[in-house]
């Protein structure tokens, strides 16, 4: 089934080669499920896009298994690490009202002391939490209680990287974003959830939220429940009713809200992978990229974003075996722009530079992906994906 939605006549989104035959999601063999899930295949949906026109390529499988909801394009679901590429729209409207500056010491924002405890006199900068140059690693938890303080948790020093100073090799942390977040409440000196929905869900005119925070009853009702592939809910199972606490609570279970404070722990709305969005909503943001008006960023601001912060030489980050060669600010570039030792060839075998970001997380895989040559993307995201899955990473490597 083919559906399109567009602003001008007879425009199509192009359609990938090669990997993205792979997420045409149609050959996934459905799980064993209990009695009470309705069978079919995993919910999944892929969305191609040209700045002007959105095309549903393929849609499947039911939001929720239980009450037999089919799943729409409009459904929203924990899309996973694609978060991250919507925070850094937030750091950039900050930056525009000269509330923040990417280059800064971020210790000018906060009143506690963000350093690498083996490199203490060198400042951590905005662009580096957001390429992942920090130095700050997953060694600890991330999803930090609302009671919990960063300046606290991060004397751990297994939340660092203590063989290389910040700004000059590159692995990729979930850590690096409760600390952005932190930084924009520190700034701004609002919650992040209400500058998320100030300065990019309102702007863009996008029904998303992070951890079902500000999400409309009607929102609740359309999500999308993550399902294992064994049939066992991962999350999220509303059936429109509202989590009775949508954050990361305190330590003592607790969940009022009141108590979190501005700049100090910045997890609670889950950052780094916690945004509720539909298929179709990913695809609107990508049309942004592709427009380039200057109507929700200058052209400044989205070239910051997209140009490479950090591109892999064989000795300068972890590549993840490959997976990471070339990274912007909270935007993934593929493929690397020069041959990288170890890094993976073209996966699209057309040699045409793509940004965007993928996400993995609870048995959902998902990705956000656009290029400038062709004014073309796609965004999908599909369920019930095994941990033993072949194409591992395999989000765009499908070989």
């Amino acid at each position: 089934m083919i559906l399109t939605f567009t602003k001008a006549n007879e425009i199509k989104a192009g359609a990938y080669r090669s990997c993205l035959l792979f997420l045409s999601l149609i050959a996934f063999a459905t799980p064993a499920h209990t009695d009470q899930l309705l069978p079919g295949p995993p919910a999944a949906i892929r969305v191609d896009f040209t700045a002007d026109s959105i095309s549903v390529t393929a849609i499947q499988g039911y939001s929720n298994r239980t009450t037999g909801r089919v799943l729409t394009p409009e459904d929203p679901v924990r899309i996973a690490s694609v978060s991250k590429l919507f925070v850094a729209l937030g750091v950039m409207r900050l930056v525009e009202k000269q509330q923040l500056d990417l280059e800064a010491d971020v210790n000018d924002y906060l009143d506690w002391s963000l350093r690498n405890p083996a490199f203490p006199e060198k400042a951590i900068t905005l662009a580096d939490l957001l390429s992942h140059q920090s130095g700050l690693r997953d060694g600890i938890n991330y999803a930090l209680p609302m009671d919990a303080l960063l300046e606290e948790e991060l004397r751990d020093p297994k939340a660092w990287d203590g063989n290389h100073p910040p700004g000059t090799y590159f692995s990729y942390a979930n850590l690096n974003f409760p600390v952005i977040a932190a930084i924009m409440e520190a700034a701004s000196g609002k919650r992040f959830d209400r500058i998320m929905q100030e300065e990019v869900f309102r702007p863009l005119g996008l029904y998303a939220c992070f951890n079902w925070v500000h999400c409309s009853d009607a929102r609740i009702a359309a999500a999308v429940t993550l399902y294992r592939p064994d049939g066992s809910v991962a999350r999220d199972d509303l059936r429109g009713v509202r989590e009775t606490c949508a954050i990361v609570p305190a330590r003592d279970g607790t969940c009022d809200v009141a108590r979190y404070r501005l700049g100090k722990t910045g997890s609670i709305f889950s950052p780094q992978g916690g945004l509720r969005i539909s298929a179709m909503d990913l695809a609107r943001v990508g049309q942004m990229f592709l427009r380039d008006d200057g109507q929700f960023l200058t052209q400044d601001s989205l070239k910051q974003m997209l140009v490479i912060a950090w591109s892999y030489d064989g000795q300068n980050g972890d590549s993840e075996d490959g997976y990471f060669c070339a990274y912007g600010l909270a935007v993934h570039v593929l493929p690397a722009p020069f041959p990288s030792p170890g890094c993976k060839d073209d996966p699209f075998d057309d040699a045409i530079p793509r940004w965007g970001h993928s996400g993995e997380a609870y048995s959902l895989k998902s990705g956000l992906w656009f290029q400038m040559k062709d004014q073309s993307g796609t965004a999908f995201f599909r369920t019930e994906v095994p941990d033993n899955d072949p194409a591992g990473h395999c989000i765009y490597f499908c070989d």
